[in-house]
């Protein structure tokens, strides 16, 4: 019996040996130098822009606090626009991390669940899976400033 069931073992390795050596011919290779190179200019582009933005906004007399938050609901309003025209996911399949990583991935996390669970409704489609990518981030982030605030406290007691 024991024999029996290392030979279904060995047989399940064996297939899977094979399936994956099988899968990686028609697995693309993946080009990570191209791939940098575009996150890196895509997302140094977005950059640039905000602070070309926030720039022009400090020299029309605006502070650089209020020039920075404008450029920042900017940034995410645009996203949440290019989200909703189905144009956003094209220009993070080229950029990457480009603009994935800032605000603007962000924008889109929230956005695109809302925009898929719509026909299910406000309250179990829109509702329920509005945070689903975002809600984890957010917990994340409130637990660590909470944690840290605490931290502080008490180092300011000392």
């Amino acid at each position: 019996m024991a024999q029996n069931t290392e030979k279904k073992e060995v047989q399940k390795k064996d297939v899977a040996k094979a399936y994956e050596k099988y899968s990686k011919q028609f697995t693309p290779k993946p080009t990570y130098f191209a791939n940098c190179m575009r996150a890196f200019i895509v997302g140094g582009l977005v950059c640039t822009a905000g602070f070309y933005i926030s720039n022009l906004l400090v020299s029309k007399g605006l502070s650089e606090k209020d020039a920075g938050t404008y450029v920042t609901i900017g940034i995410v309003a645009l996203a949440q626009l290019l989200t909703g025209f189905g144009i956003f996911d094209s220009i993070a399949k080229f950029a990457g991390a480009g603009v994935i990583v800032p605000i603007s991935g962000f924008a889109n996390s929230m956005v695109a669940p809302a925009i898929e669970y719509k026909k299910e409704g406000l309250v179990l489609g829109v509702g329920a899976k509005l945070f689903s990518v975002a809600g984890p981030v957010l917990v994340s982030g409130i637990t660590a400033a909470t944690v840290v605030g605490v931290i502080y406290w008490m180092i300011g007691l000392f």
